[in-house]
């Protein structure tokens, strides 16, 4: 038993020198000041005079405390469990060894966790994110496809701590959706769910083919971060078309069933929008027009446009040979990432929503292509 108190002591020392770089990782430091120094610009007599900058600046001072003290968190428990195992082996105290590797395996797991956050350096990875899905051809069958991967998506945003809104939602013909939105709101949002932007390929004996037939399907997830600062993207009202509708859908009591849904195309890009789930057509005009400044900002960052003009929108395929993931569920079971090689055989696990190996495989090569481009 203490060989077993030995190896956790040899274990907390290693992370020791893992934390401590992970505080340079997370600038530490920098956070600390930084949230100082904000906190001091809210005592100015005319803080509130612009209330949506203030909120901004108020949730920035939250995030930053909030790494900190996670990390302090952290730090003070490597340090005490590392006190009580230096205690224990002096004393041959074997009543401690249970505490001890279960504290050294949960501190292990955490660092982990903060090493795989730390990597969420990018300009809007803290932001929330906009997820909609969109199944391709295929009918029935697709749309039943995105429907389970708007299921995927809830459940881990629901597992990972952050609040997850439904924006809008259309039914499938038969089973299913036509299309769906969610607004997945918490720190790094839109960092982790980054890597899940693209064409999701199904294979399995589909449940509406009476001949028992199996079928290859394909939806696509598209990931946007909300935008707070749209000031560059500036919407004529020319180039809208709004229309309002009756709300419908599997949204239970969280749709409203008034003629208060909004539906906004943006006609120089065919872009459409649409929410169906706030209180009045109002606020969900406010909620579809933000969503369309994230698609356009999204689309002119990535194409590096100069004009609002030149945005064409996305005409991407969501068909064969353009999928980042598949599912597998017959003849065998297994999810594989056709960028990161990452695979997991558990394929119901994956659809009720663990999909954190992929995230994190997807976010470490990211880092180690960012880390030899900088070389």
């Amino acid at each position: 038993m203490i060989l077993a108190l030995e190896e956790s002591k040899r274990t907390l020392l290693e992370l020791r020198a893992v934390v401590e770089e992970l505080g340079h990782q997370l600038r530490i430091e920098e956070a600390r000041e930084r949230a100082t120094e904000l906190e001091r610009e809210t005592m100015v007599e005319n803080f509130w005079n612009d209330a949506e900058a203030s909120s901004r600046k108020l949730q920035t001072i939250k995030q930053l405390k909030d790494t900190v003290e996670s990390y302090e968190s952290l730090t003070a428990r490597l340090e005490d469990t590392l006190t009580l195992c230096e205690m224990a082996i002096e004393e041959n105290d074997e009543s401690s060894v249970d505490e001890v590797v279960s504290e050294t395996t949960a501190i292990a797991e955490e660092a982990e966790r903060k090493r795989i956050e730390s990597l969420l350096s990018g300009p809007y990875d803290k932001n929330n994110a906009i997820v909609s899905f969109h199944p391709g051809a295929g009918g029935t069958e697709a749309q039943d496809w995105a429907s389970m991967l708007y299921r995927m998506y809830t459940r881990w945003g629901e597992k990972s701590g952050f609040r997850v809104k439904l924006i809008d939602w259309l039914d499938g013909d038969e089973a299913g959706i036509k299309s769906a939105t969610i607004m997945v709101e918490g720190n790094n949002a839109y960092g982790y769910l980054k890597s899940e932007n693209g064409v999701h390929r199904l294979v399995r004996v589909s449940p509406f083919d009476a001949s028992g037939r199996r079928h290859t399907s394909f939806a696509s997830v598209e990931v946007l971060p909300e935008f707070n600062d749209d000031d560059s993207i500036t919407l004529r009202d020319e180039d809208l078309e709004i229309t309002a509708h009756r709300s419908s859908g599997a949204g239970g009591q969280h749709i409203n069933k008034t003629d208060s849904a909004i539906r906004i195309v943006h006609k120089p890009t065919g872009i459409v929008v649409g929410c169906q789930t706030e209180r009045s057509q109002l606020q969900n005009k406010e909620t579809a027009l933000k969503m369309l400044k994230s698609k356009l900002m999204e689309i002119k960052m990535r194409e590096k446009l100069e004009r609002i003009e030149d945005i064409q929108g996305n005409k991407a395929n969501i068909e064969w040979g353009s999928q980042i993931r598949s599912y597998v569920f017959m003849p065998y079971t297994l999810a594989k990432d056709t960028r990161t090689g990452f695979e997991d055989g558990n394929i119901d696990s994956v659809m009720d929503g663990n999909i954190d190996g992929f995230i994190n495989a997807y976010l470490k090569q990211l880092s180690k292509k960012s880390d030899e481009q900088a070389q």
